[in-house]
């Protein structure tokens, strides 16, 4: 995705989004999708804007900090001037010829997936080919340490958090929750419904990138058996 200063009618521009101060050394830019989150961050890398340290996308905003209060009003204003040349939810189409970046094993035994299946309408065996059937997207982290919040799924799998979250869910807990997929790290609280399990290590200090799963990487998940 190219990222040029110019303005056009038909491209989104940062200009036409709110930026806010957040303290003295960021900014804060919200948007109504998580396809514009990924591909103004993709944008906002891409600038290379002068005492950015960080570029930290969530659910619905981008959050840039800055090296210095100096930084604040100038990265707003060249932020203004910032626009994309494609439209947004192409960053949800999977890259041509169809290979992910990883591709993840799952043993689809989860305790939720009957209740999946309930809430959409699907059988288990549906449910299961649905979320192994296309790629998916790593937006952002949060949560804990190597947790990835996935988008770009089928829709079909679009389901609410459970009404009693879990006191204890299990490293390897592959989950939904609204428009997201995610693999829990580690042994915590937790409100997705669970579908599956895997045994891949999302988090790992003694690798050269902890995180297993990094924004922007395309993921595929495959069934398989215990």
């Amino acid at each position: 995705m190219t990222v040029t200063a110019e303005m056009e009618r038909d491209v989104p521009d940062a200009g036409a989004m709110p930026i806010r101060d957040y303290g003295d050394r960021a900014l804060l830019l919200e948007f109504d999708t998580t396809a514009e989150v990924l591909a103004w961050s993709e944008a906002i890398r891409r600038a290379d804007l002068p005492g950015v340290l960080d570029i930290v996308p969530a659910a619905r905003t981008v959050l840039v900090k800055l090296a210095e209060p100096r930084y604040q009003a100038p990265t707003r204003q060249r932020l203004g001037g910032l626009r994309i040349d494609a439209d947004p939810e192409a960053e949800l189409i999977p890259p041509a010829g169809g290979r992910a970046d990883l591709t993840i094993d799952v043993v689809y035994d989860g305790p939720d997936l009957d209740e999946v299946a309930r809430l959409t309408g699907l059988t288990p065996d549906d449910v299961i080919a649905a979320h192994t059937g296309s790629m998916w997207r790593v937006a952002f982290g949060g949560f804990a340490p190597g947790f990835a919040y996935l988008v770009g799924g089928d829709r079909r799998l679009e389901v609410p958090r459970r009404s009693e979250p879990r006191t204890k869910v299990p490293a390897g807990a592959v989950g939904l929750a609204g428009e997201f997929s995610g693999i829990y790290p580690r042994e915590s609280p937790g409100g997705w419904q669970l579908i599956g399990r895997t045994s891949a290590v999302l988090w790992d200090i003694n690798r050269d990138s902890p995180a297993l799963l990094t924004s922007g990487m395309w993921v595929q998940f495959r069934a398989v058996e215990s």
